[in-house]
């Protein structure tokens, strides 16, 4: 027992330890723009990364798309059962439905994935967080912003690199080798530089209201593992492909979606940062009791 725990320490801790230097540079208040750094990650980190590590990972290409598929119906159980959930709450939708549907796969989900699974279960998680990240900046921007734009879609750079990972996979080709580099090296931003804004951003959050965040932080996590449950015994997942999709259904609440409801709902904006907050730390024991009893 004390091996297997050490073993998911080594595991969690050094995500932990990222994160907690991001918290750090926000006590220090040293200059951190979280803007520059989101908008770098998402249109060239993200990109660059899709593309160097699917189009040298062996993987099947059903399974991934398989995957892929199995975040859709993720996201969409957690919007139809959080709905309802909020309902008999008497929570308005608008303003918590969309940290309920999406988790933090990005920041938490590859690192996790990548230390635990090696490279297949890395590869499978961007399946997930494709379709998340997606979901984030197409339905998590509407709901809030109660506005329907589908330039946003057919304008992300995420959809494309998919496309293009897709192709040199199925077709066994490769990028030259100076682009396959300079994509490794921009797409070896991503996750440090996720990891240091998670920090950063958490210590940033005015949180209120910690009885509700733990109430919506209980029902995260029961639906997390009633969808997770689900999607393995529906989709028949094994080996990384199953460890990839429980450990995304695990993930906490995206801190992504904490902007939108701050700029469109800021009445519930400490409220809904509460529950990112409590969900994050939450992670801190679920992640451990998964990766040593679940996975």
């Amino acid at each position: 027992m004390e091996h297997l725990f050490l073993n998911v320490l080594n595991v969690v801790l050094p995500v932990l330890i990222c994160a907690g230097a991001g918290y750090v540079l926000a006590l220090t208040k040293t200059p951190f723009d979280n803007k520059v750094i989101g908008a770098i990650v998402s249109r060239v980190g993200y990109p660059t990364l899709i593309i160097s590590h699917l189009s040298a990972t062996k993987i099947a290409v059903g399974t991934f798309l398989d995957v892929m598929a199995a975040a859709v119906l993720a996201i969409a159980g957690f919007g139809v059962l959080g709905f309802a959930a909020l309902k008999v709450m008497r929570l308005p939708a608008r303003a918590f439905l969309t940290p309920l549907m999406h988790g933090n796969v990005g920041n938490i989900g590859l690192p996790i994935t990548l230390l635990a699974l090696g490279d297949a279960g890395m590869a499978y998680t961007m399946a997930f967080v494709v379709v998340v990240l997606v979901s984030i900046f197409t339905v998590g921007m509407w709901i809030p912003a109660k506005e329907f734009s589908p330039r946003k879609l057919a304008t992300s750079p995420i959809i494309y690199a998919v496309v293009l990972s897709l192709v040199l996979m199925a077709s066994g080709y490769s990028l030259p080798q100076p682009v396959a580099k300079s994509f490794d090296i921009l797409g070896g931003l991503s996750i440090p530089l996720m990891l240091l804004t998670l920090g950063h951003t958490l210590a940033s959050l005015r949180v209120n209201r910690l009885g509700r965040a733990v109430t919506l932080t209980a029902l995260h996590l029961v639906m997390a593992v009633a969808i997770a449950s689900g999607l393995v015994w529906a989709f028949g997942f094994t080996g990384a492909e199953r460890g990839a999709v429980i450990l995304c259904c695990l993930m906490p609440s995206s801190v992504a979606t904490y902007l939108f409801i701050d700029q469109h709902v800021p009445e519930y904006g400490p409220d809904v940062a509460g529950f990112i907050l409590v969900s994050t730390l939450t992670t801190i024991i679920a992640l451990p009791l998964a990766l040593s009893y679940w996975i």
